[in-house]
């Protein structure tokens, strides 16, 4: 086994085109650290719907650019076998360590295997690289970037012609040809013949913001901002000029990109203290609302001052807040959104007569519904323009719900007024989330087997009126590793990450509400519901 795992990082080393890795590997093989090297050979990072994404360091069960350079070249050999020979893609990348180097050794690839290869200008965000897919008719796109995971992480997104971000089959047709790749040596990768964009491509997605808003729109709201050490800032402060909002005042320590992400434990504005310092700021300035983006700004979060202090709005809140904008505004056109968020969007949908789609879990489902007008997951993620950026963007999310805010402060109105009508008018959706992080992933599957096995008949006294095993796939749902529990006046999802070493639990519950005096009874209820309801399905778990 010693003598086989050495051989395996030998052969390794032998083809390693980064001295950095090659010295990390060389020391470990030196060291005949078994445990170590085990961990880096002892599979391969799989290629799946999420692209790539793991810690850096050599070995094929890390990010390194030897992994990079077999997907750069399984997907030229996907998209040649489907007739794109001589196409273009287009490659953008974030802050994090190596996301340079991996853009440029994708960019060598594709160009060595004769399709057209095109960069852009610097570190920008996520949505600018699906913007630019689908404005310069590019057959595929790549981008370089592990979003909100930590600092060691970095990880590749895929994206189709269509500006999303692919879906089965084509991940495992892709990792089929990833995996044909013999020696790294017969890859051609030229030192040049790729282009870099310029500032032409970042220009047009600004000019594409200007669809975001209702003309004449009020756009005096004040912010608070951080990109959280990420690439958000310069295309935000952009965008925000550009509209004729004040400008944002930065959270200083978190404004310029550091793939370190030295202020936060996880660059995540969902994680607890992510966004101390952002509180910090505006208990200072006393914005209208706090905007943050994760370091890709693909997503984007709102807080807002509440009983003399601020609190982050849930995914659903945002989702809820946006949806009632749109709606009116009059839009027209498609509801969507993932299985864990909340049920309140197919009500706002349906009383304003409009379709409402319900997909699997992340954008690359979402991005696809026909007609898609409008789509969201409560994990941050808003696609506000998929006609600009087919996937979620969290610089046009920030616009929007800015606007929305300046027009709530014409009529001396805030967003927590605006959720209070939506209770009322809809009945109060409460969701919370039950999330454990692990270190060993067999404790996700067993926690799987075990509800499978043994499921839960009750939660918080409640009977489970239906139970779903969604490797079955639904009526309307193709299959994926997930359950789904419906109670009365309750629902709950459980699946794990797919990007994230977590087992994730959804719960909503639903309390009816007839007037605005009863708010306060319907939160303390359906407070002490989702309690009951995380308690019991933790211990069913086994979490």
């Amino acid at each position: 086994m010693q003598d086989e795992l050495i051989a395996r990082a030998e052969a390794w080393l032998a083809e390693d085109p980064d001295a950095e890795t090659r010295e990390e590997l060389a020391k470990l093989i030196d060291a005949e650290d078994v445990t170590e090297l085990a961990a880096r050979f002892g599979g391969t990072l799989q290629f799946g719907t999420a692209g790539l994404r793991g810690e850096l360091g050599a070995g094929p069960m890390r990010m390194n650019r030897s992994v990079v350079i077999r997907a750069a070249a399984g997907l030229a050999a996907y998209l040649k076998g489907k007739g794109e020979a001589g196409g273009l893609v287009v490659i953008g990348y974030d802050a994090r360590h190596k996301s340079a180097d991996f853009a440029r050794d994708t960019a060598a690839v594709l160009t060595g295997a004769g399709l057209r290869a095109a960069v852009l200008p610097r570190p920008l965000p996520t949505p600018v690289l699906a913007f630019a897919i689908r404005h310069l008719g590019a057959v595929a796109g790549v981008e370089v970037t592990a979003s909100h995971n930590p600092p060691r992480d970095n990880g590749y997104k895929v994206y189709l012609g269509d500006g999303s971000q692919i879906v089965p089959p084509a991940d495992a047709e892709i990792a089929a040809e990833i995996d044909a790749v013999a020696a790294l040596a017969d890859v051609p990768r030229p030192d040049s013949g790729w282009e870099i964009l310029g500032e032409d491509v970042l220009d047009a997605y600004l000019a594409r913001t200007d669809a975001i808003f209702r003309p004449g729109s009020p756009r005096t709201a004040r912010t608070v901002y951080t990109p959280m050490h990420g690439v958000g800032k310069e295309t935000l402060l952009a965008a925000f000029a550009r509209a004729g909002f004040p400008e944002p005042v930065l959270v200083a320590e978190q404004a310029e990109p550091d793939p370190d992400f030295p202020t936060v434990a996880f660059p995540n504005p969902e994680e607890p203290g992510a966004m101390d310092l952002a509180f910090a700021q505006a208990r200072e300035t006393r914005p209208d609302l706090i905007i943050a983006n994760d370091p890709d700004a693909d997503r984007c979060a709102v807080a807002v001052a509440d009983g003399g202090d601020w609190r982050m709005l849930r995914g659903d809140e945002v989702g809820a807040l946006l949806a009632e904008h749109l709606v009116r505004r009059g839009v027209h056109g498609t509801f969507a959104e993932s299985i864990v968020s909340s049920s309140l969007l197919g009500r706002i949908a349906q009383k304003a007569g409009l379709p409402y789609e319900e997909t699997l879990t992340g954008f690359k489902w979402i991005a696809r519904v026909d007609g898609l007008r409008y789509g969201y997951e409560e994990a941050l993620g808003y696609c506000v323009d998929p006609e600009g950026v087919r996937d979620k963007d969290g610089i046009t999310a920030a616009l929007l719900v800015t606007e929305l805010a300046s027009e709530l402060k014409e009529q001396g109105r805030t967003l927590l007024d605006l959720l209070d009508d939506i209770a009322v008018a809809y009945g109060l959706h409460a969701t919370d989330q039950l999330s454990v992080r692990v270190d060993d992933l067999s404790l996700i599957t067993d926690a799987m087997r075990r509800l499978r096995e043994q499921p839960p008949t009750r939660l918080a006294g409640r009977a489970i009126t239906a139970a779903e095993d969604l490797t079955r796939g639904t009526d309307t749902l193709p299959p994926t590793d997930g359950l789904r529990y419906t109670l009365d006046g309750a629902r709950v999802i459980v699946r794990p990450s797919g990007t994230e070493p977590k087992l994730k639990c959804y719960l909503e519950v639903v309390v009816p509400v007839a007037t605005h005096a009863g708010l306060d009874r319907a939160r303390t209820e359906a407070a002490g519901l989702l309690s009951r309801i995380k308690q019991d399905l933790s211990a069913a778990a086994g979490i």
